[in-house]
């Protein structure tokens, strides 16, 4: 059994492990849901995307986990925190999501986003906290003002052979709304 890291009121979040390939994969394989990414994952870049949440795991102790809806029990996303470069001097600690088609427009993101940024405050004890978004991707943006975060910049990744612009939200310790 994957270890359990937080639960809200209708989530578990987990570490993802072997037995959750194929809900992942749903995921991933589904253009709808990776249109921020430029397209649908192959089995092989889904393998890879597993094995290096696993590994932030063992080295960071945290990583974007499989987000299981408690009624249930069936895994319907990721949300997690996770070190990313965004062109600052150092890398920043972002909470990040992604769900099944299925799972959208139910709260799930905001839910889950919110118990990782109070994690990271709580138990991380960060001053502050990112997503870093696709200037495409109006609904994650949604959940990152939701999340209480504000836009504080811009850049551009490199990544699948396509130039992306993105933006940065972040929320400090001190400035974090309430759930």
């Amino acid at each position: 059994m994957s270890k359990e890291i937080l639960t809200t009121r209708r989530l578990i979040l987990r570490e993802m492990g072997e037995g959750d390939f194929p809900a992942l994969c749903r995921m991933l394989y589904d253009p709808a849901v990776m249109y921020a990414y430029e397209g649908p994952f192959s089995e092989e870049e889904a393998r890879e995307w597993l094995r290096r949440q696993r590994e932030r795991y063992a080295r960071d102790g945290i990583g974007l986990w499989a987000l299981v809806e408690k009624s249930t029990g069936e895994m319907a996303g990721q949300c997690g925190l996770t070190w990313q470069d965004c062109g600052r001097e150092a890398p920043v600690l972002e909470v990040g999501y992604l769900l099944e088609k299925a799972a959208w427009h139910r709260g799930y993101a905001t839910e889950a986003a919110r118990a990782c940024r109070d994690y990271a405050f709580e138990v991380l004890k960060a001053r502050e906290v990112f997503s870093i978004i696709r200037d495409s991707n109006l609904p994650s943006q949604a959940v990152a003002r939701r999340n209480g975060m504000e836009l504080r910049g811009r850049f551009t990744k490199f990544y699948r052979g396509v130039e992306m612009p993105h933006l940065i939200f972040s929320v400090q310790r001190a400035g974090k709304e309430e759930s």
